[in-house]
């Protein structure tokens, strides 16, 4: 008899143990592709520093996670590779008051040892060169074009690519002699490809925003955003080759 009490208070106090307390969601955040060494190492740090926090990852071209925003995805967080592509999620009222974090520039990745002889910014208008950008609506598309009409050049690529990953998955793949990516792109990418500097003058620089989500109700989305723009984020970003905001 004196067993079973014992067991019953137990399971008693179990029951109140379980019933009382709470689990925070995990924290879903939507980056842009060229993000996604920064943040998964972002990500550990800020887990690292806050015990209840768990975080997932969305990385793709900025205006398809707009898209996927617009139509009701459940996200918390929102990093664009464009602060245009921003302003589109804030005036849909989707977010607010997003904040200027990191800045890149592109650069020319070739397959490793640069097989076709790039040596600049014009040997992508040659008709002997294989060229893949991303897509004119994704940002490193629309920073591409800008590029080449900067350095007064026609460049007919022979693939446009959803996001900056996939130009560079092709340039690895040596499937193209040459991809415009960002310089950061180049840099995660190690020996795998072999880089060409784009001249400051002609080069095209992005800026990239974050936000916390105007539905979100995760108690860490603006802690995350604002982590991200502080000193720890930057220092991690800078590590992966992005410039101050």
């Amino acid at each position: 008899m004196r067993i079973a009490v014992v067991v019953l208070i137990a399971l008693g106090l179990t029951a109140c143990s379980s019933g009382g307390s709470s689990s925070v969601p995990t924290l879903k955040v939507s980056a842009a592709s060229s993000l996604t060494g920064a943040f998964t190492e972002m990500g550990k740090a800020f887990e690292a520093t806050h015990s209840d926090a768990s975080i997932t990852f969305n990385f793709g071209g900025s205006s398809a996670l707009a898209e996927q925003i617009a139509q009701g995805a459940d996200v918390d967080v929102f990093a664009s590779a464009d602060t245009a592509i921003m302003q589109e999620v804030v005036d849909a009222q989707l977010a607010a008051d997003p904040v200027n974090f990191a800045t890149n520039i592109m650069q020319i990745a070739t397959p490793a040892g640069n097989p076709a002889n790039v040596s600049s910014i014009s040997d992508l208008a040659k008709s002997s060169i294989k060229v893949a950008i991303c897509a004119a609506q994704v940002p490193c598309g629309a920073d591409a074009v800008a590029l080449f009409a900067n350095a007064s050049i026609t460049v007919t690529p022979v693939t446009r690519e959803p996001d900056v990953k996939s130009v560079l998955a092709k340039v690895i793949a040596d499937e193209v002699d040459a991809g415009v990516v960002y310089v950061t792109d180049v840099l995660v990418s190690g020996d795998k490809v072999t880089g060409v500097e784009i001249p400051a003058n002609i080069n095209v620089t992005s800026t990239y925003p974050i936000a916390a989500l105007a539905e979100s109700t995760n108690p860490f989305a603006a802690q995350f955003a604002a982590f991200v723009a502080g000193p720890e984020g930057q220092a991690i970003l800078a590590k992966y080759g992005f410039g101050k905001a």
